[in-house]
This record gives C-alpha cells, structure tokens and sequence, in this order.
C-alpha cells in the first residue's frame, strides 16, 4: 500500500492543497478536527516567484502541486490522504541571475531543509547542478542554467509521524567535571564487533546492542561524542575514486539521522532506532553528544550540486562574497552557512532543539564552530547565534563543545569563546605530544595543561572543564600511529599523499610502521601508557579516541575521511592479544581512579591556598631533587615535572555546602632516554606514598615508598603515588 490517500482510496492526492500553515516549517503529519488524517508542508523561501510541492509514489513516478498561499515568507499548504512514510521534495521558481546570487532552477528537485528523515542517494551527476558544467567556456559556466531534471540522482525527503513523549528515558545529567568523553564512530565502533549480530553491525541499533554498551560501561566514559550522525552524503571527486565521505562532515540534512545507519530502513524508521540507541545509552549512565556541521552545507561551490539550501534561497542561506557571484568559504569546502542571517540562526537553533527534546541528545561538539560566530567584521564572541543559544532556556542547559577555529582570517580562536562552552583545546593536544616525544627544551607550557588551562580558561568566569583535553581525535593518527609513524601514510585517499597535516607531532620510536623489534615495541608500549596516563590524570575534560585503547591503527593514515573499510573500523580482535588488552584495562583503571577522586577531576582553577597554617597548597611543583620548583626552573631545558595535588586543600564544596576533602596524590614524568632518581617530597605534602601507576611496567606496579626517598623512574615512563600523611 502507498503512503499516501486521496481521502480513503490508493491514488494520489491531485487536488488544490488546502491552506495550511505557514508553521512549523516542513512537514508535519496531523489529523485535524474532523478526523481528516494529512500533511502540512511549510518552506521559507522569501525570494521565490513560485513553489511546487513534489510527491513520490512507490515507482518514483512525481506528482507536483503548487503551494499557492505565502505568509512571511514561507510557502504552505495541507494536503489531505499524505501519511508517514510519503517521499516529497521541493521546485522552487525564481530568477536566474547568478551576477546578484539568484540561483533558482525549478528543474532541480530540492530536499526540504527541515526534512525529519532522507531516503535515497545523491549519485554525483551534472544534471544536479544548477549551472551547465559542461559549458565550453568554465570562466562563465555557472552564470549558465541547466535545465536537466535531477530527481533522478538526488535523495527525497520523508513524511515522519513523530509521537515521542520520552516518558521512560533518564537523562544522565553528568556534571562537566565528571565527564569523560569517547569520540566514536557509529559505522566503526560495531563493524567487526563479534558480539553484534551481524545485521546489526554498523548501525544504531549496534551501538545500542548490550555487546557494546558494555565495553563502554568497563571502560567508565560518561558520554559518547558521535561523529555527524545528521544526513550527508558523499562529495562528487569521492564518488568518482570509488570512496565515500565516511566521517560525514558533508551535511545534507539537519533534522534527520543519517539514513545508512539504522538497520530498520529509511522510510522514517531511522528516526525511531536513533532514539532506542539514545536511549539504550542512557540507561547504561552515558550521554550522546553530537558533532555537528552546520558551519557549511553538502552543496559545495556555485558548480556543486543544487539539493536544498542554493536552490531555495542562495543569498538567503549562504554568505556570498562581494561580487555575489561566489562564496566566502571560512571552511574550505566551498561555502559557509551565513549566521548573519536571522533566518540562519533560526535553522541551527530548531535544528538543535529538535535533537535535544525529540531525539533525546545531551549536547554538540560545533565543527569549525569559529565560522558560526563569525559576523561582518571577523569572528564575534558577542555575534547573534552565541547569544542565541546562551539565552535559550533549553540549548543553554545542554553541553555545548566548539571547535575553536576555521580556515578564515583571525578563525583560531582558542580560549575566546564564552561561558557555557567548552572547547578542544588542540594547546593542550600538541604539547603533550611535544613533551613525551622529546621536542620541548622547558616545561612552562606542560604545567598549565596538566593543570587545566588557567591561562586560556580562566578569565571570563570559565572553569577547567572548558577545556576538552585530547592527544587524538578522528582526524589525525591514531593513538598506537603516533608512536609508530613520523610522517603520513595516506597513498589510499588517492590524492597521491598531499591531503592529511604534516604537523604530526609523532615520533616512531626508532622504526618506521610495524616493527618487531623488542626494544622498539617496548617504548611504543610505554609511549601510549604514558600518553593515555597523561590525558585521564590532567585537570579538564578527558576525549578517548575510540579504539586508542584497544591499541587500533590505520597504517599510518592521519585523515581517513574517505576509509569506510576495515582501515577505519575497531579491531576487536586486539583484545585477545596482551599487549593491548592490557593498554585497554589501564584505561579503565585511570578513568576509575578519575571518578572516585575529585581531586583529579578539579571544578575550580589551583590558587595556591593551604588548607591551614602551615599545611601544603592545592597544588605543588617539583624538580626530580624533590624541591619546589621556582621560576627559574620553569625556563630551565628539563625533560622532568612533579606535580601534586593535594586532597586537603581543594576549593570544592558538596551539595550541601560541606568542603570537600580526598587523598593527595603525586604524578612523576620523565620524557628523557634514560632513567632518572626522583626524590619524593616530604611534609607538609606527605610522610610517604604508594605507587598506583608505573608505565614502565605493562601490569599495575605495587610499591610504598617514604618521603625524601629517591625512586627510580624509567626512561619515557610516568608515575602516579597515592600519598600517605600526614
């Protein structure tokens, strides 16, 4: 049976649209007073002359009715008999003048921008473009319409009855302070997972399966951060290598999961399993943050293809440069979203909180977030889609992670964004890769990230949990990559090695790839303990790259963003082998130490305040002769650092206002080539202390040692002691 009736018959619905609604925007299915069961279709679309509304039946054959009512801008109507399940799209009427940025094209079939759910693929053609591609003269090929009809080759949009009142979900609500983060692809994480059926796999039903909540609930992280799950689709130069943009920073649709995920199909079934993950996921304590791309559009440049945005209002959505011909792309993939445009900030902001109260999501990462807030005049922290979202009762009690930067002028701008966001903080990423591969001659810059980025996060009235500390993420090398390679291996893009960064910050450890080399595998081994240890025992947010802990590589390839092949999947297979399960229980062991001791999980910046007279600061530096270190030392080439922090002096309170107090505990690293004798320091820090963590070891070290004693730390290796007194 189709997805749509005339009034009680099987055929199509060929009358007038009746009025409708100018809102909400897109489609909504309802059933009105009377009992009559349909659809309301609504489409900003200020500049049009006229909108066709196109249905679908289930042999793709169209049917266009003209949406003939307009108030504020947006064309509407309510066609009766169209239920759940109808695939629809948009022909837009309007002038062709690309000289003023007028690009509309009727012969292009356009996807609601507010789409719940997108069925079918983009298939790259040039009738898709609204331009003549082909034209002989390319320095005017886009001031040339193509009148090719389209539908053929892109996705349709789908009618979605949503009725979710998230009755039996429990948010985690987990304090920033708390979180631990598991950067995680849905595709990846579950395709060679043994534990996920097979149909499964791949999918948000696999995420949700018990297999693999499991490992997430061993290893204790807090929230997954989901590559772009939004709707995209794949670039016309991957299609042709036979690739795919398997991260999915290519947006298409802003409402709706990304239909290649969900198992059930993607007639709106989609939607459905996206929220039974969600909830899955909740119900084991672990939130769901988003990475989304709102920055830019799948359209690409003027002779990318015409699929929403450019076709239903060019000038509307996106920021033309001054001729009005092109683009200005701060996001280097030929266009950005122009979020001087109110309408703009309306998309995002609907966008965003359709996520958070009908799918059910606790917060966003913002790619490239620098371009979201850049206004007439560079990047602006007071810029309208800020204080949108600050002010909005619901966005502003979400998790809100930007990355802070784009490719445009003055777009870095780490440390500048304003209360209630966190940020990556890539300072803290490339110093401690600095640091454990031997390249920095001082330690002033390790000390303010091991300590929560004061100098970045502080003023402003922001938190150490601003900073989202990361060594890896998806793009780049992988944790076990960056200790086995020096330079890129990415000849599998197919763009002859050029894409990916050079500025890796890695160190091979001697070899080049795989090695079988005992002493090479053996620093490799402490490198990563040292690495991980590292990140789960800073002040700040810690982001686990998904697979870092079991060990995974991607032969060298630091941007596999076209691999949707076991190059990019977890290995799960890693895990019989010791050498990795055990890198995978130290994990967990450092995120079990994180969680029961807040003094490892700080919600306020150190000050140097005692917890009495006499009694130690909150926190204390020292040279490897167990004295404090003074500024000079701070200048002076070490490859050496303690830090302690103290349980008794933290500035942190209880709910009910009790001061909060915990165990006190010293952190040793030595980044040089040979072991080095580190004297412990004694009162008022501590009588003695116990070691917890020695990544010279490959199991869990049990020693007691005194102060004043002198302890041996490997070569490359890092020690974390409990102290005891006094």
């Amino acid at each position: 049976m189709t997805a749509w009736r005339e009034l009680g018959t099987d055929t199509p619905w060929t009358g007038t649209p009746w009025p409708g609604s100018w809102q909400p925007l897109g489609a909504r299915f309802r059933t009105d007073p009377e009992g009559t069961s349909g659809t309301n279709f609504a489409l900003w679309a200020p500049g049009a002359e006229a909108v066709d509304l196109c249905l679908f039946d289930e042999e793709g054959r169209e049917s266009r009715h003209r949406l003939t009512e307009q108030d504020f801008q947006t064309w509407h109507g309510y066609l009766p008999g169209v239920l759940p399940g109808t695939l629809y799209g948009f022909r837009v009427h309007g002038r062709w003048d690309p000289w003023t940025g007028a690009r509309w094209n009727p012969a292009k079939l356009l996807l609601d921008p507010y789409a719940r759910a997108i069925d079918g693929q983009y298939t790259a053609h040039d009738a898709t473009c609204a331009a003549v591609r082909g034209w002989p003269e390319r320095e005017v090929a886009d001031t040339v319409r193509d009148n090719r009809d389209s539908a053929s080759y892109v996705p349709k949009a789908v009618v979605v009855h949503d009725d979710d009142d998230w009755y039996d979900d429990q948010r985690p609500k987990t304090p920033w302070a708390e979180t631990v983060l598991y950067e995680v692809h849905v595709r990846g994480f579950t395709m060679r997972h043994p534990g996920v059926p097979p149909e499964l796999r791949g999918t948000y039903a696999g995420l949700a399966h018990p297999a693999a909540v499991e490992h997430l609930t061993r290893l204790g992280v807090t929230a997954v951060e989901l590559l772009p799950v939004h709707h995209h689709v794949s670039e016309d130069h991957l299609q042709a290598r036979g690739l795919t943009n398997y991260w999915g920073y290519n947006t298409l649709g802003f409402f709706a999961p990304h239909a290649g995920y969900a198992a059930a199909g993607s007639r709106g079934q989609q939607v459905g399993e996206f929220k039974r993950m969600v909830r899955a996921l909740h119900a084991a304590g672990i939130e769901v943050i988003l990475d989304v791309v709102y920055n830019h559009t799948a359209e690409s440049g003027v002779m990318g293809p015409s699929l929403s945005f450019r076709g239903v209002d060019n000038g509307g959505y996106y920021r033309l440069d001054r001729s009005r011909r092109g683009y200005a792309d701060y996001t280097g993939c030929g266009n950005t979203l122009d979020t001087r445009q109110p309408h703009v900030i309306r998309l995002i902001t609907d966008s965003l909180r359709y996520w958070v109260a009908e799918m059910g999501v606790d917060g966003f990462r913002f790619d490239l977030a620098a371009a979201l807030a850049r206004g007439s005049d560079g990047v602006e922290m007071h810029h309208p889609f800020l204080a949108a979202v600050s002010q909005d009762p619901l966005l502003s009690r979400v998790k809100l992670i930007a990355e802070p930067w784009d490719v445009g002028p003055g777009g870095y701008q780490v440390g500048g964004f304003p209360p209630l966001w966190a940020e990556w903080n890539d300072k803290y990423r490339d110093t401690v890769r600095d640091f454990w591969r031997g390249a920095r001659p001082d330690v002033r810059e390790l000390g303010y990230r091991l300590s929560g980025s004061s100098d970045l996060y502080q003023r402003g009235g922001r938190r150490p949990y601003a900073s989202v500390n990361f060594v890896t993420a998806h793009d780049g090398f992988t944790l076990r990559d960056l200790v086995s390679y020096n330079r890129k291996h990415n000849e599998a893009n197919g763009e002859s090695n050029r894409d990916g960064t050079d500025d890796n910050r890695s160190w091979n450890c001697g070899a080049e790839g795989e090695s079988d080399d005992p002493a090479v595998t053996g620093l490799r081994g402490r490198q990563l303990r040292n690495l991980m240890a590292t990140l789960l025992l800073s002040t700040g947010v810690p982001m686990i790259t998904a697979g870092d802990e079991l060990g995974r590589t991607q032969g060298g390839n630091n941007n596999a963003y076209c691999q949707d092949a076991e190059l990019s999947w977890l290995d799960w297979s890693l895990l019989e082998q010791p050498e990795w399960r055990s890198l995978c229980e130290l994990t967990g062991r450092l995120v079990r130490l994180r969680r029961e001791h807040p003094v490892l999980r700080q919600r306020a910046f150190f000050s140097g305040r005692t917890a009495g007279p006499g009694g130690p600061r909150d926190l204390g530096w020292f040279t490897p002769a167990g004295r404090e270190m003074t500024e000079a030392d701070w200048f002076a080439p070490t490859h050496a650092l303690g830090m302690l922090l103290s349980g008794s002096a933290m500035s942190e309170r209880d709910l009910r206002g009790r001061e909060v107090f915990d165990d006190s505990f010293l952190l040793l690293l030595n980044a040089g080539h040979q072991p080095l004798a580190f004297t412990l320091p004694g009162e008022p820090w501590a009588t003695g202390y116990r070691v917890l963590v020695d990544t010279a070891l490959p199991d869990e070290p049990d020693g007691v040692h005194k102060a004043l004693a002198r302890v041996t730390l490997g070569a490359r290796s890092l020690q974390l002691l409990r102290a005891v007194g006094p």
